[in-house]
């Protein structure tokens, strides 16, 4: 298998299993007109899949920092997509509740694991972790294409046919994990080395994700509603709207591992927060058509540190990748949804304008952590000749007496504003 091939098809596995998170935002219309849900309701289901997720997935991250458990990959994909097949074949709210819970349970149980085997996969290149995130954007994106195209036909009773990229997703990871165990076996991966956990940082970088994630989660659950609002449109409008949010997320992600080739990522992230707040309120202040510009900003800025916070998380805590991929890739999107019945309970008492303003304030608080957080040392795999016995290949440097500098995924940290 060459090279760059096992990240891709990792990529295009987490795509497959991210459409489940974007299907659920992107289910909420169907859900508001054929079983005429409440905006609190509705959210209800979202805060559904986010519950046990946000409390499943740090578990499963220390489960794998622990022992690897490869086979996740495959059968959490499944999980899945069989929950939200199933979310839309009956009409009690309940079992309903109890579909998107499974789902959401499959979708937590994916993310630490395959980040793991992305980072092994990637020798620690971050721009190769960025392709891998990229990849469960594009998923996101696609998502309300997915399910516009399923849903819109026939209705909810067609949701079992939104299983099938939870077949494709579990497929493409097979031949990944055959081949790092191959490598594993002849000895040509070797582990990085790790250096000391800073608890404090990754708090603070946490705590930054979580106000991120309470600002794209809530915008990705009522923005379809919003956008027909605000341009006077039909549920077409309000699915290009949610396209946009996900689509100008995959542009960030790319974008994100770019800058952070010239500038550090603590730096990166930073500036696009102070954008993202921006945008935010743009989308939500601005009327008319113009919003859709506004979205893409707020995505493009909510994702230019995505990849990059994951890798900030592994590398301040490398003793426990797991963990850290568990927290600041997977809690990114579900914790977000604690905060959805909050913001529909205020949308059926004020507007959606109203309950979405808040929602301004967390590119900030994001921006006032990331102040605080400098770029951590980096741990540094052996180079590939150097792990076969390569005579030309040199020596792996260990990470104290390696400057980050000399990595090409990480300059040199610079100031910030």
């Amino acid at each position: 298998m060459r090279r760059n091939t096992p990240i891709t098809l990792l990529s295009v596995g987490h795509g497959c299993v991210d459409v489940y998170q974007g299907a659920v935002a992107a289910l909420m219309p169907f859900f508001v007109a054929e079983r005429g849900y409440t905006y609190a309701v509705a959210s209800g289901v979202v805060l559904a899949a986010s519950v046990l997720s946000s409390v499943v997935q740090p578990v499963f991250g220390a489960l794998t920092d622990r022992w690897a458990m490869p086979w996740l990959l495959p059968t959490s994909s499944l999980l899945g997509g069989v929950g939200i097949a199933l979310s839309g074949m009956s009409d009690s709210y309940a079992l309903t509740l109890v579909f998107v819970a499974i789902s959401g349970v499959g979708v937590a149980a994916y993310h630490p694991e395959s980040a793991r085997v992305a980072r092994i996969a990637s020798r620690g290149s971050h721009s190769a972790m960025g392709v891998f995130s990229t990849g469960g954007n594009i998923g996101f994106a696609l998502a309300p294409l997915v399910v516009g195209v399923v849903v819109a036909g026939g209705g909810l009773r067609w949701t079992p046919l939104l299983v099938v990229p939870a077949l494709v997703g579990a497929t493409t990871c097979l031949p990944v994990l055959r081949a790092l165990q191959d490598r594993k076996v002849t000895g040509a991966d070797a582990p990085m080395q790790a250096g000391s956990d800073d608890v404090a940082s990754f708090v603070r970088l946490s705590l930054a994700v979580v106000f991120r994630s309470i600002a794209f989660v809530g915008l990705s659950t009522f923005i379809s509603l919003y956008a027909q609002q605000r341009t006077g449109g039909g549920t077409t409008t309000g699915t290009a709207a949610l396209t946009v949010l996900y689509l100008g997320g995959a542009i960030g992600s790319v974008l994100g591992g770019s800058l952070a080739g010239r500038w550090d990522r603590v730096t990166v992230s930073r500036w696009s927060y102070v954008i993202s707040a921006v945008a935010v309120a743009g989308v939500v202040w601005v009327p008319g058509p113009a919003i859709y510009l506004f979205v893409a900003l707020t995505s493009a800025g909510l994702y230019v540190p995505f990849s990059l916070q994951v890798t900030l998380g592994q590398d301040y805590l490398p003793s426990r990748i797991g963990t850290a991929s568990g927290i600041t890739l997977g809690l990114t999107m579900s914790i977000g949804g604690l905060a959805g019945p909050a913001l529909g309970s205020l949308a059926d008492a004020t507007s959606l304008q109203t309950a979405l303003a808040p929602l301004v304030l967390m590119p900030v608080l994001s921006w006032l952590l990331f102040r605080t957080l400098r770029e951590p040392g980096i741990p540094q795999p052996p180079s590939p000749a150097s792990a076969t016995g390569d005579d030309d290949g040199a020596a792996a440097i260990p990470p104290r007496t390696q400057p980050p500098s000399r990595s090409p995924d990480h300059p040199t940290p610079s100031s910030a504003p």
